[in-house]
């Protein structure tokens, strides 16, 4: 077992010992998914550390979308559960990079890209092909994305 599976499995047997709703149910959720991950196709296997991260990002995400969704709706109360629940998975994953540092790497990736070739708006699935690996974990998609766009835009 990972080392990350088996943390998230240590927490949620103290969070049930603690009677701690929240923390117990969320991340019982989020071992559902981890399990379903490792059964989904033609064999079953065990998920390395990384793809246990990525489940438990998108996990995170889901639960970041359904809080947006719960406060346009009227249900604040619904939304401040989904938000803690996304904050503690956001504990399981890494440190997200600040604007600051997704921004250096952006540039650095525009730089690149523009010395290859590519320029304007076009060069942004050069310049996302070069940034993703750099950020693979540490910053969601959208953002960086955004950072690309603002970049190239001028």
């Amino acid at each position: 077992m990972t080392t990350l599976k088996s943390k998230l499995k240590e927490d949620l047997t103290t969070a049930m010992k603690a009677r701690d709703e929240l923390t117990s149910s969320t991340l019982r959720l989020t071992l559902t998914a981890i399990t379903k991950e490792e059964v989904s196709g033609k064999t079953a296997r065990e998920l390395s550390d990384d793809e246990v991260q990525k489940v438990i990002a998108r996990e995170a995400k889901k639960r970041r979308e359904a809080a947006e969704a719960f406060a346009q709706g009227g249900r604040t109360e619904q939304a401040e559960r989904e938000r803690a629940e996304g904050e503690l998975l956001d504990g399981y994953l890494p440190k997200q990079l600040s604007d600051d540092e997704l921004g250096a790497i952006v540039a650095a990736a525009v730089d690149e890209a523009k010395a290859a070739g590519a320029e304007g708006p076009r060069a942004m699935g050069a310049v996302m092909k070069i940034v993703n690996p750099k950020v693979a974990g540490l910053a969601d998609g959208g953002r960086v994305a955004a950072a690309v766009k603002k970049l190239l835009a001028g």
